[in-house]
């Protein structure tokens, strides 16, 4: 909290756009720092959000049987699955966050200081997103540690990873929006329970061949079945293709559902923020 108040005690004065960048980047700076120190502070908290996705990649791996029927191994169609579904699945974190910070007046302290007002939201989706490499190189590991391997090189690896940040990006200003619209903590156990449904209606864990006809045409235009069965194909893992348009452009969906979240939420997001406490 201190960093962030002598960051934002002196008002940025009347210069050009170059002056008033370099205080918007100091302000989110100030804002990514504040997030990043929450992380000493509450250990538990990261060991736990990064233990979660890891628990559920052994369960299905070793007792629920994710990935059954698909030719190969099916860690290898398994693992690019569960990589998309903790990218998805960030966004109560996120809002837990901001919903804390929103109860406390934390937020509205902030807004009271001279300070750029977006710097919150973007030191908060900066922290994000580190949080979301970290949590992708763990579960990267474990995958490994399982028998899971990529075998189209590393630029198509780094390419699945731009893939999965880019749903976690999307993902994020869904939370934050949410987050003020619902304005305290307790009410992001009513997001839960919309998520799971959500993560769990996509090809994470079966492919869309096995299921009824009309239910595996819902689930390949899931936005999260279109990122993973993209980096299913970047990482040379079996995808279980059935031949549909969503599945063959698999990679174009996962480029465009997101950006069109972002196009939907960002704006819907700065502008709550901005009539906060008004």
């Amino acid at each position: 909290m201190s960093a962030a108040t002598t960051t934002a005690a002196v008002a940025p004065g009347p210069g050009g756009a170059t002056s008033r960048l370099g205080w918007a980047l100091a302000d989110s700076w100030t804002m990514t720092r504040r997030e990043l120190a929450h992380w000493a502070r509450q250990p538990v908290e990261v060991i736990v959000n990064l233990a979660f996705p890891v628990m559920l990649l052994l369960m299905f791996t070793y007792l629920v049987g994710g990935g059954r029927g698909v030719p190969g191994d099916p860690t290898e169609y398994l693992v690019p699955g569960m990589l998309a579904l903790t990218m998805a699945f960030g966004l109560e974190a996120t809002m837990l966050a901001v919903t804390q910070d929103l109860g406390k007046g934390v937020i509205d302290r902030f807004r009271s200081m001279p300070m750029v007002p977006g710097a919150v939201l973007v030191g908060r989706s900066a922290a994000d997103m580190l949080q979301s490499v970290v949590s992708l190189a763990v579960m990267t590991g474990v995958g490994y540690a399982v028998g899971w391997r990529w075998h189209n090189g590393a630029a198509a690896a780094l390419g699945a990873v731009g893939l999965l940040l880019l749903l976690r990006f999307a993902m994020l200003w869904v939370g934050i929006h949410l987050a003020m619209v619902a304005g305290r903590p307790e009410m992001v156990t009513a997001v839960q329970i919309l998520v799971w449904p959500v993560g769990f209606l996509s090809n994470v864990f079966a492919t869309p061949a096995s299921m009824p006809g009309w239910l595996g045409a819902v689930v390949e235009w899931n936005p999260m079945s279109a990122t993973a069965t993209a980096v299913r194909e970047l990482f040379g893992n079996p995808g279980g293709a059935t031949g549909s348009w969503a599945a063959e452009h698999a990679g174009l969906l996962a480029v465009l559902w997101p950006v069109a979240i972002i196009a939907v939420f960002f704006p819907l997001a700065v502008r709550k923020f901005a009539r906060l406490s008004r």
